[in-house]
């Protein structure tokens, strides 16, 4: 959730950016930096209620009408001001953390949550292939995935540290590529120079650095939490090709990320690649699209897309690490539990 403490530390290099003047919406080409390159900058969101992948009463559908669009968003409205008005209720273990009561969350109540009401209008995030799924896994994925499966069932829910996602250890969420909504902190912040992009996220506050000075890659592998990036400009879009993700110990996975980038890479070849395209298309809007590729785990590469909306919302501090008793609760627990099971002494410590 977000905290009271304003993001002032970006990149010195970027902190002494100004943000060049907005152009009237709907001109043919994008307004430009001092230096000439379309300006992209200013606070974004990308939250929205569309799904990632398309659901199943709506297969043979890619976009909703508007009158479905105004029903969905309305019923987003009522739902968040009925969970708002409701009394209090003690929440319940069960067998996920996840999901509560009636689809309620279970870490937080709705009040955390800042999903957003806004459909982007079509039927799923997930434009490619065209059934608005992902694609199936490859054998060999799916007999790793499920071997995965298979060793973390027999193991204890925190056995390690390495058990926990990364998101749950502080580490990254929602920082992409691709960069995808989530639960709440949905805002970006993008800085330019002549050389260099700069995406700083509120989730975790992490900053991409996307340098355009046309260096090198790397002369060998050296997975980056965040990718080794490099971005260039095709006309009036910034395109990002990102290689080198670092994959999470154990195949873990990204903050119940259904796409499991994490585990995709590092793995027997460094065969992930995405490629983002920013195309700023009226004065509040950055069309956002990118494509996965990884012949390794998927058979098919597969295509997203959805609008960055600018914003007049702050980035805020998520100060994740200094509040973040729970890994080392759940470690204590679980081993508590261990000498409850085994009779031995302390184990109500």
């Amino acid at each position: 959730m977000k905290v009271c403490s304003l993001v002032t530390a970006v990149p010195v290099v970027f902190a002494a950016v100004v943000l060049a003047p907005l152009s009237a919406g709907g001109q043919e080409t994008a307004p430009r930096t001092p230096w000439g390159h379309p300006d992209l900058q200013g606070t974004y969101t990308n939250k929205t209620i569309t799904p990632l992948q398309r659901p199943a009463d709506l297969a043979d559908r890619a976009e909703l009408t508007a009158e479905e669009v105004a029903n969905l968003e309305r019923e987003v409205l009522d739902r968040n001001a009925e969970l708002l008005a409701r009394p209090a209720r003690r929440t319940a273990a069960t067998e996920s953390v996840d999901v509560g009561e009636d689809g309620a969350p279970g870490f937080y109540n709705n009040f955390w949550l800042d999903r957003g009401v806004a459909s982007t209008g079509r039927t799923s995030i997930v434009v490619d292939p065209p059934d608005g799924r992902l694609p199936p896994l490859t054998p060999e994925a799916q007999r790793d995935e499920d071997a995965r499966l298979a060793a973390r069932s027999a193991r204890g829910p925190a056995d390690t540290w390495t058990d926990m996602d990364l998101n749950d250890r502080c580490m990254l969420w929602s920082v992409g590529p691709p960069m995808l909504p989530t639960g709440y902190n949905n805002n970006y912040l993008i800085l330019q120079t002549p050389d260099t992009v700069a995406i700083q996220v509120e989730m975790i506050h992490d900053t991409r650095i996307i340098p355009l000075d046309g260096r090198p890659r790397l002369g060998r592998p050296i997975p980056q939490w965040l990718g080794e990036m490099r971005g260039h400009w095709e006309g009036d879009t910034l395109v990002v090709e990102t290689r080198n993700i670092a994959r999470s110990e154990e195949g873990s996975s990204f903050g119940n990320d259904v796409i499991r980038i994490r585990a995709a890479n590092g793995g027997r070849t460094q065969s992930l690649r995405i490629i983002e395209r920013f195309t700023r298309v009226d004065a509040d809007t950055l069309r956002y699209e990118f494509t996965v590729e990884d012949p390794t785990r998927w058979t098919s590469p597969w295509s997203g897309e959805l609008p960055l909306r600018r914003t007049d919302d702050l980035l805020f501090e998520y100060a994740c690490h200094e509040g973040n008793y729970s890994i080392v609760n759940m470690l204590s627990g679980a081993r508590a539990e261990e000498r409850e099971a085994a009779g031995g002494e302390g184990a109500s410590r």
